[in-house]
């Protein structure tokens, strides 16, 4: 089998990550973030995991991208059921993990050319 380098020049990825923060192409977030590889959203929700509302899937919902993954933390938690209908509307597909497991699996996704946004819950 044939292995190609993936490029991700001037496109976002995660350098490295921790329990509270991510870093992004060298620079540290410490904030609820969205990640795509064109853009950073700073603080795309205020909300704790316990505090998630329609509003902050709308906004997943509304990216340019076929997959979302939402990073829920040090620990893997599902949202409520009903949190999710924007996503559902929209057709986009959702895959929910840890903060870890989603900065690994984002980079995966960005190399391999996908239309992938991260929604990361670090406050």
């Amino acid at each position: 089998m044939k292995l190609q380098n993936t490029r991700t020049e001037n496109l976002n990825t995660f350098t490295a990550y921790g329990d509270d923060h991510v870093v992004v192409n060298g620079i540290r977030h410490s904030c609820n973030l969205a990640v795509l590889p064109d853009r950073l959203l700073p603080e795309w929700t205020l909300a704790s995991f316990e505090t998630l509302s329609i509003a902050d899937f709308e906004l997943l919902a509304g990216l340019d991208a076929d997959i979302v993954l939402l990073g829920t933390g040090k620990r893997l938690r599902f949202p409520r059921p009903e949190l999710l209908l924007p996503l559902v509307r929209a057709q986009r597909g959702l895959e929910v993990m840890d903060l870890a497991a989603a900065c690994r699996t984002y980079n995966v996704l960005v190399g391999e050319g996908r239309r992938v946004a991260a929604g990361l819950l670090l406050a």
